[in-house]
């Protein structure tokens, strides 16, 4: 063997080994003999049989045989031949890795999932392993393993705030593998959570039919519920709304039903102002009609609304400040006689302008042969578009509102910032004509963005001869597109995106319709706002059930929300985080459970003594934060001694809570930037907590920005 280690060689000592019962010796020239033939490509099982019958108990050994039975489809032997050295304490990672593959092998799922686990843990590239582990569990009707362990995966890499990558795998999933309830109503929240609104919806729209092929129409209304406050336009709502009827409860059925009978109605009847039904939102329809006509000149149009709001809210003008000013801008005194109201003089077109400050229009149109149907729109279309609960469902309904309205060949809206590409683009195409390609969309709508932005305007009757338009020439013939009007979306001083009115004819656009588009461009972008916060918080779930107060995750996303409202508004904003002792020690003392219980009766205390305005969030185990608008730090500084006295009686193990708390006020200037004002006020109320911490229990520290070592320059 020292001269020729050879197979013939390896041969005779083995064989020679195991008439001499040395089993070591006989196992190991067999172990050698294996690997020496596998290395020439050939099959070497015999030889690792030989080597696992003289000695197994040797790990090397048992691995390469196990290997060997698994190439051979004898998954259930190499179970036998791993199992004892892969449960063993000293269990290599290879060893580990044949084991979990030949218990997949032979569908035990549920016992290699721990081993995958583990081994995903060391190396987390190796996630693939863990959906293919969940496709197996669908696939083998074993739902609640394939949710539990879907859900393990999302908890563990949200908390390595990576969920792109879990998404991406999840959406694979669905396509290749049988859909189940519990893992569609899992997908759901996910793509609810991550904000990705189209998966979301499309994941319900399935979970809708799967529910209704399992006879569930409860569950089934519940999604289309759901998947309508997404997008209530998405395709086939009626023919779903159609299979519910009977099903469920005429409740139910007619609150789900309104959501589209309100679109249906809204795109086959002229908007009406003197509907049946009185309140304050047909006050403020007639009002908002009233106040444009009065903007365009367009009197005794105005005075035909007023006349109208006079009727039915008799005398309301007394209660209402803007009615009252409205009367006068429109150059109308309300009488309450048998005879009709009197016209009085007019006033100045800045005092009509001034009437309400919300609406900026551009100068009045005079003529009164103008079209009005736009105008008495205008209301139900933000109106609508306030009713949306998320950015994608504020988008679709503009391009549809707008471009059905104005038929327009396209209607755009586009998020997009001066220099990168639309963020998120949604298109209305008219009846014959197919949505535009992303890419040659993009192309338009950078160009005509960047130009709107610098013209405030752009109105270009044709298109394909204007000199400024000959770099997005190709694209704009592409599209059919011959004229366009567009609006920059800006909020505040920051230029958001576009919306972009195309005709496939040449077009002059009516100033009286460039503003009215103007006027609900501005209300495309305050509905945006809106809906973004409502969706942060409804998406997060932010609100604790137990406690009342709202999760960490949403805390820098809020706080963003109210800096920025502080700033429009002037107002002050102040951040306080309070301490009910340190978390560790209490929990060694007292055992987690306690501490939670504790805390989730202080977090109720708490948020049920704060404004509706204010916000209280879950700061730490042990620590609240608050944001608190339009307060001062002496406010601030009230409000927190109410708070000390109200959970001052809150007990652990029969002790009292160290109560500390620091406070800062944020620095609101028109001139600093959101994020700088917001990165401050969190440094510096952390650093107010850690003294008053420092100073001993009970004690408030308010730590002012000129003493703060963050402080904004």
């Amino acid at each position: 063997m020292a001269l020729e280690p050879s197979e013939r060689n390896l041969l005779r000592v083995g064989e020679l080994s195991s008439e001499l019962q040395d089993s070591k010796g006989a196992a190991a020239a067999f172990l050698k003999l294996a690997q020496l033939t596998e290395n020439s490509g050939a099959n070497a099982a015999q030889w690792y049989e030989r080597a696992y019958s003289a000695d197994s108990s040797d790990v090397e050994i048992a691995l390469g045989y196990g290997k060997s039975l698994i190439a051979q489809g004898q998954v259930g032997a190499a179970i036998f031949v791993l199992e004892p050295h892969a449960k063993a304490g000293t269990a290599s990672q290879e060893l580990r890795e044949t084991f979990a593959k030949a218990l997949l092998a032979a569908n035990r799922l549920s016992e290699a999932e721990p081993l995958l686990w583990q081994l995903f843990q060391l190396n987390p590239s190796r996630m693939q392993e863990i959906t293919t582990l969940i496709g197996l569990f669908l696939d083998n009707n074993q739902d609640a393993e394939a949710v539990a362990l879907a859900r393990k995966l999302e908890q563990f890499q949200r908390g390595k705030g990576d969920r792109r990558a879990l998404i991406a795998s999840m959406q694979e999933l669905a396509g290749k593998h049988r859909a189940c309830p519990e893992m569609l109503e899992f997908m759901s929240e996910l793509f609810n959570a991550s904000n990705r609104e189209s998966d979301y919806s499309q994941t319900l729209l399935k979970l809708f039919d799967l529910h209704c092929s399992l006879g569930n129409f409860a569950k089934a209304a519940e999604c289309l519920d759901r998947a309508a406050d997404v997008d209530p336009y998405e395709s086939g709502h009626q023919k779903r709304l159609e299979i519910l009827k009977g099903k469920i409860d005429d409740n139910r059925y007619k609150v789900i039903a309104s959501r589209f009978t309100s679109l249906g109605k809204a795109e086959s009847e002229p908007a009406k102002s003197d509907g049946p039904t009185l309140g304050a939102a047909a006050l403020q329809d007639l009002m908002l009609q009233a106040e444009i006509l009065v903007q365009y000149g367009m009197r005794s149009k105005a005075i035909e609304r007023l006349q109208r709001i006079q009727e039915l809210f008799p005398h309301e003008e007394d209660r209402n400040p803007d009615l009252h000013q409205l009367y006068l801008s429109a150059g109308m005194t309300p009488r309450y006689t048998d005879s009709a109201p009197a016209p009085v003089t007019p006033v100045s077109s800045a005092a009509r302008a001034s009437s309400n400050p919300s609406i900026s229009l551009a100068a009045p149109v005079t003529g009164e042969n103008t079209d009005v149907s736009h105008f008495t729109r205008v209301a139900e279309i933000t109106r609508k578009l306030y009713r949306q609960s998320n950015a994608d469902a504020v988008m679709t309904t503009s391009v549809n509102e707008l471009g059905a309205q104005w038929k327009a060949t396209r209607c755009v809206v586009a998020m997009r910032k001066p220099g990168l590409a639309p963020t998120a683009v949604r298109e209305f195409c008219a009846e014959g004509f197919a949505k535009g390609e992303s890419n040659t969309v993009a192309k338009v709508i950078s160009a005509v963005q960047d130009l709107a932005i610098s013209r405030g305007t752009l109105n270009i009757s044709d298109a394909l001869a204007a000199a400024e338009l000959q770099p997005v020439r190709e694209a704009l013939a592409t599209l059919g597109i011959a004229s366009l009007l567009a609006l920059p979306l800006s909020d505040g001083a920051d230029h958001v995106g576009v919306l972009m009115l195309a005709q496939n004819t040449p077009r002059g656009w009516h100033s009286s319709d460039i503003v009215v588009l103007k006027t609900i461009s501005d209300q495309i972008v305050n509905a945006l706002n809106n809906a973004g916060l409502r969706r942060l918080v409804k998406s997060l779930s932010v609100t604790d059930e137990q406690s009342g107060l709202m999760k960490r995750a949403s805390y820098l996303d809020l706080l963003m929300a109210e800096t920025r409202r502080a700033i429009q508004q002037s107002t002050a904003l102040t951040v306080v985080l309070v301490q009910f002792g340190k978390s560790s020690a209490l929990v060694k003392e007292n055992g987690e459970k306690a501490v939670e219980a504790a805390m989730q009766q202080i977090g109720q205390i708490i948020a049920a003594n704060i404004r509706q305005n204010d916000l209280a969030f879950s700061y730490e185990m042990t620590t609240v934060a608050l944001v608190l608008g339009e307060t001062a730090e002496k406010e601030a500084l009230m409000a927190v001694e109410k708070l000390r006295k109200l959970v001052e009686d809150v007990r652990i193990s029969e002790k009292p809570l160290a109560f500390s708390a620091g406070v800062a006020e944020a620095i609101v200037r028109q001139q600093f930037d959101p994020v700088d004002i917001v990165t401050e006020v969190i440094n510096r109320a952390e650093l107010a907590l850690d003294m008053a911490v420092a100073q001993g229990a009970g004690r408030v520290v308010n730590l002012a920005a000129e003493t703060a070592n963050a402080a904004v320059a």
